[in-house]
């Protein structure tokens, strides 16, 4: 499962979910010198971490909270931009600490970093709200949770409260003592509710057969906290604390009051796999597979504007996902279930591309037929066939898929209809309007998707440019063009060499030029140079110069510069791409890791998170 990748899981003296208590042993065991340190996850906040500390013999904690812009600071500090700089600046200056930071507490061999209680929680809502949102199973669920973690994880993380069998809703005071007085009461049952006055939350609970109530305040920032008590982001982070400590409270939270209004799935929470919680600590219900859902659309939490997900779209799902349509799979389309609208999309040297509906079982599908020019020597056709027959075997949410091949006026190419246009003259065509740096990031996240899904198919494109990158909507591309343009030729993006037909030079790797070797490593080296157009926001690669001279130019050891605006992090996954050597160039499954964890970074720091260009002209139909 794609959980948030930690921002401080690469760093050797990083602990995760550890009591305070084990941070001292730790430190103990290390030793005790003055600045012998180790970082914590925070229980607190989401993100959040804890700087564990030893100074004259003493034991110090400071909290790190992570701002709602992203960075990360202690009270009263400086803002740094992930935990790592934090220390690394802590190391040079005290700064309010007790000390500098001088020895880093590494953990002992064998040691891993201890998953966070909201870890496993926070996997188990995203992947059931996307299961239950978009009735999604198999791989496009994968798919769905790896590419929407960031956008679903902050709605639910904010909502998630209101699905809680403990929450209900708007009810009085007496009416809460009334449920909670009603059956056994355990010291330690409990509910939560809003309260009538300012749409503010109270927590009702029981000790010593007397219920009490405690009023939950919200600050300026947003956090949510028992008088005097812990902050934290959510409510339901609130509840999962209190049920660890009282924090203020006369008594921990023990037994859920559950909401006789909630469907009755909800009633029975189940604990966490490894958290040690018993079933009477009443854990949240996210891990029972009924945890139900309203099925609603997407919003986009920063402005309430609604937002297309990938998933809300016809072509994400294969239109063979229903078992009855799987039946009339076939490569070969009968011509009447074709009906051709006249308008072309787009020409090139092997013909035009037409829009289409195609008739299926059940429904029918909106698709782009590439219909070839009658006069194409026959290796062309049979080379398309070939091609025609991989494809039809591709299944996956962020490529275009293949329906089938149709021998009638001419040999016809259907495939699945993605109306935004490539992704370079979308780009190209907005520089007027600002598409967001994370807007792009999110986009290139799925082209990586879909190319590491051809990675582990043995499956080599040969011809990754934005050209060949459609958009579906804005937050959706899809990767096209199979190869085929390598067979068939497009348009002046190709060099042509004697040998070889038309090849687009400007995007091969060097061992492509020299050697006509083609492997998922020469498609990685493409994805950079792809990185590198949509980060220029549609710019030709290379300038001015012809292909020979690029080959030259990387000989020498030359790359293109960084775009204007392209966050470093981009550019050196873009040089990483470039490598010239294909042996020690990334696959695609850690070019895929790399730009997740970016844009995973990104998106839950930015303040408008990705899609902040929505409320501008730039939306596609």
């Amino acid at each position: 499962m794609a959980s948030m990748p930690d921002a401080a899981a690469h760093l050797p003296f990083y602990y995760g979910s550890i009591a305070r208590s084990e941070a001292e042993e730790y430190l103990k065991l290390a030793g005790m010198s003055d600045g012998l340190f180790l970082l914590r996850q925070c229980l607190r906040s989401l993100g959040g971490y804890v700087l564990s500390m030893v100074c004259n013999l003493q034991f110090y904690h400071y909290a790190i909270e992570r701002q709602m812009n992203g960075t990360y600071a202690i009270a009263g500090g400086k803002a740094h931009c992930g935990p790592e700089e934090l220390c690394e600046f802590y190391s040079k200056d005290a700064d309010g600490l007790c000390c500098t930071l001088r020895k880093p507490c590494n953990r002992p061999s064998g040691v891993e970093p201890q998953p966070g209680v909201f870890d496993n929680m926070r996997d188990n809502m995203v992947r059931e709200y996307v299961r239950q949102t978009w009735k999604l199973e198999g791989d496009a669920l994968e798919q769905a949770i790896i590419s929407q973690a960031p956008q679903v994880e902050k709605l639910i993380a904010t909502t998630a409260h209101e699905r809680m069998p403990w929450y209900h809703g708007n009810i009085t005071r007496d009416e809460a003592e009334r449920r909670l007085y009603s059956g056994a009461q355990p010291d330690g049952k409990f509910l939560l509710r809003e309260r009538k006055e300012n749409g503010a939350y109270a927590l009702s609970l029981v000790y010593g057969k007397t219920v009490y109530h405690y009023r939950i305040d919200q600050d300026k920032s947003g956090k949510y906290s028992i008088p005097e008590g812990t902050k934290f982001d959510t409510l339901w982070q609130l509840v999962e604390y209190l049920k660890l400590k009282p924090d203020g409270l006369i008594f921990y939270l023990r037994e859920t009051c559950s909401n006789p209004n909630m469907p009755g799935e909800l009633m029975s929470p189940s604990p966490i796999p490894g958290l040690g919680l018993s079933p009477s600590g009443g854990s949240l219900s996210s891990t029972n597979p009924s945890f139900l859902y309203p099925v609603q659309p997407l919003l986009l939490w920063q402005t309430g504007q609604s937002r297309l997900l990938p998933m809300d779209t016809s072509v994400y799902e294969s239109p063979y996902s229903d078992p009855e349509e799987l039946k009339d799979k076939k490569l070969f389309l009968k011509r009447d279930h074709l009906m051709i609208d006249e308008m072309e999309l787009g020409a090139g040297n092997f013909g035009c591309v037409k829009k289409g509906v195609y008739k299926m079982r059940k429904k029918q599908i909106d698709v782009a037929i590439k219909v070839l020019k009658s006069n194409n020597e026959k290796t062309v056709k049979d080379e398309m066939m070939k091609e025609a027959q991989i494809m039809h075997q591709l299944d996956n949410p962020y490529i275009v898929r293949m329906i089938g091949v149709c021998e009638a006026e001419s040999l016809m190419l259907v495939m699945e209809m993605a109306s935004g246009g490539p992704l370079n003259k979308f780009l190209a065509s907005k520089k007027d309007v600002h598409i967001t740096g994370s807007n792009i990031v999110e986009l290139m996240h799925q082209v990586s998707m879909g190319m590491k899904y051809l990675e582990e198919k043995n499956f080599v494109h040969r011809d990754l440019a934005a050209r060949n990158v459609l958009l579906v909507n804005q937050h959706y591309a899809k990767i096209s063009d199979f190869g085929l343009s390598k067979a068939l030729g497009a348009d002046d993006s190709y060099y042509k060499a004697r040998t070889a037909g038309k090849w687009p030079l400007k995007w091969y790797a060097p061992e492509c030029i020299l050697y006509h070797k083609f492997s998922s490593k020469s498609d990685v080296w493409s994805y950079g140079v792809t990185m590198w157009e949509a980060f220029s926001y549609g710019q030709k690669p290379y300038k001015k110069m012809k292909g020979p001279e690029v080959i030259s130019f990387i000989e020498q050891g030359k790359r293109m510069d960084c775009p204007t605006d392209c966050p470093a992090e981009m550019y050196a996954l873009m040089q990483q791409c470039w490598t010239y050597k294909w042996e020690e160039r990334p696959g695609f499954s850690s070019v895929e890791n790399i730009i997740r964890s970016y844009y995973y970074s990104i998106a839950t720091k930015t303040e408008n998170g990705p899609g902040t260009a929505d409320n501008s002209k730039a939306t596609l139909p």
